[in-house]
């Protein structure tokens, strides 16, 4: 496969002309989203660290593949995220504070999936893949204008559930596009353990599934890469293979201690390629992000931090009846008799 495609280098500067860059204005709002992002990133890692938010898988320099998923879909469109996607769930529009509540140890994923076209997010790997086939394929025989927007990282494409999503979208043309964000690890396994293939972009071919490589760190690239796919599968063309090129610079999770399996040295090579830092200097020196606009963006981010720092401090009381919801559309005997012990136990210790 070519080498990952790219518009935009570390320094700021403009490397290709063709495909043409993204207007200002489109670039101007996912540096917003890159702020907005980040700011989550680190106000989240923070709650972890008091102890208000039981665990987080951050997404820092990873967070243009986050907002450029987001950005390129319609309302119509459906996202299924991963747990690691949290910045991309907010950035279409979700309350930041409800996807958190998932990772705050509660028993639902904070926000309703249908009123947001928002999937679940998927902490087993890769198993929201054929979920996102399956409404991709539903929407396709209806008619109806959808296109599904999936979302994995490296370790997903070892799993089978991968390889029988890219098989059943090719098969029947469904409109999704599979984003793959290649951040080098699946927790503690290099790439280099997961896979032999040239690229992770080359398994598309197996499957007769068109694929692209992009730099994930490379707004811009990955606007005109996703805009693209999505078009191609809006036009009943089947789905498209992204394989954005990006790294984790933080650890899997608070449970994690990377020194364990990679340097240091090897995650400062990749700092000077932050996403958020590219962006901003290519705005800066074409004129598009002023002072005054870069003080409006950082206070915006501030106050959504705050909005999240507010709604995780208040504590809700547990309703022990809600072990027996959503279980079953009609409850069983069984559970109609163990909800019944436990609300009559409830009672003697409140008599």
């Amino acid at each position: 496969m070519t080498e990952p495609m790219r518009l935009i280098d570390e320094t700021g500067a403009v490397v290709a002309d063709d495909p043409p860059l993204p207007a200002p204005e489109v670039l101007l709002e996912g540096y917003r989203g890159l702020v907005f992002a980040r700011r989550l990133n680190d106000q989240a890692g923070a709650l972890v660290r008091q102890g208000r938010l039981a665990v987080y898988p951050s997404s820092h320099g990873q967070e243009a593949c986050q907002v450029a998923a987001a950005a390129v879909l319609a309302e119509t469109d459906w996202l299924f995220p991963t747990y690691r996607d949290v910045a991309a769930i907010a950035a279409r529009g979700v309350d930041p504070l409800d996807v958190l509540v998932m990772l705050g140890g509660d028993w639902h994923c904070g926000y309703d999936p249908v009123a947001t076209r928002v999937a679940p997010q998927a902490t087993p790997l890769a198993t929201q893949l054929p979920h996102a086939v399956g409404v991709g394929h539903a929407a396709r025989l209806k008619g109806e204008d959808t296109v599904v927007m999936a979302l994995c990282g490296d370790g997903a494409t070892s799993e089978g559930d991968f390889h029988e999503a890219l098989n059943f979208a090719a098969v029947f043309a469904s409109p999704v596009v599979f984003l793959v964000q290649n951040n080098k690890y699946a927790i503690s396994v290099p790439l280099a353990r997961q896979s032999a293939a040239e690229s992770l972009a080359a398994k598309g071919v197996g499957y007769g599934v068109p694929a692209v490589r992009v730099d994930g760190n490379d707004l811009a690239a990955l606007i005109v890469v996703l805009t693209e796919a999505v078009a191609r599968a809006r036009r009943g063309e089947g789905p498209t293979l992204v394989e954005a090129d990006t790294y984790r610079i933080q650890a899997h999770t608070n449970a994690d201690d990377p020194s364990r399996y990679r340097t240091e040295a090897e995650v400062d090579e990749w700092r000077p390629r932050d996403p958020l830092l590219r962006m901003r200097a290519h705005l800066v020196a074409t004129g598009v992000l002023t002072p005054e606009r870069e003080a409006e963006l950082a206070a915006a981010a501030e106050e959504m931090a705050a909005h999240v720092r507010a709604g995780m401090g208040r504590e809700s009381a547990p309703d022990p009846a809600e072990l027996f919801a959503h279980v079953y559309s009609t409850p069983t005997p069984q559970l109609r008799e163990q909800a019944a012990l436990l609300a009559a136990e409830l009672n003697e210790v409140q008599a």
